[in-house]
């Protein structure tokens, strides 16, 4: 029989581990290629820092990882209403505006006509919608081998910036998706 305390010391010790585990939250855009790991040390990395547009509450952080061809993000998000809520990369660098209409219109290097990620035509920042829960918050990863972090500029996502709407996109408004106002904006930067 074991000793009550050596039990609990193992308890104790899977719990940890499983703890550091890392987890990889499903795809939740349509059309989204499933994560892919994290990049090892010195894998390229960006991050954006969303901050509240008009009088939303809307906070968030996007970081963005290059491994295996692809481009990973994750986005987590706070102080949404429930339901869903467009998110695009927007053209440029610049959530200055109170509104983000400093950031410019949907990144769309390729000219295409606006729609649903992975059915032509789409931009480039069309990732789709998430869905708030009852709390606020939405978590989604998202992954592409058409996007990169540095090199061509067609691809470069640096430098971009994540907007959240307060609407959903519908896929076939042109050019916005009818996705409503801009609750919440962060430039996209390489993380050195």
């Amino acid at each position: 029989m074991r000793h009550p305390l050596a039990i609990a010391a193992a308890a104790a010790a899977a719990a940890a581990l499983l703890s550091c585990a890392q987890r990889v939250a499903p795809s939740s855009s349509p059309g989204a290629a499933a994560a892919t790991p994290a990049g090892g040390v010195g894998a390229p990395r960006a991050y954006a820092e969303l901050e509240p547009r008009g009088d939303a509450h809307v906070r968030g952080r996007a970081d963005f990882t290059a491994a295996e061809g692809k481009v990973t993000l994750r986005l987590e998000l706070s102080g949404l209403s429930p339901g869903e809520h467009a998110v695009h990369l927007h053209e440029k660098g610049d959530c200055s505006a109170p509104d983000a209409s400093s950031a410019g219109g949907h990144w769309n290097p390729t000219e295409e006509g606006h729609g649903k990620w992975g059915t032509h035509p789409f931009h480039r920042g069309d990732i789709g919608n998430v869905v708030a829960g009852p709390d606020g918050t939405a978590t989604v990863t998202f992954s592409t081998d058409l996007w990169s972090i540095g090199g061509d500029p067609s691809r470069d996502v640096v430098g971009r910036s994540v907007i959240v709407h307060a609407r959903t996109d519908d896929f076939t408004t042109q050019p916005t998706g009818n996705a409503g106002g801009r609750v919440a904006c962060g430039v996209i930067v390489a993380r050195k």
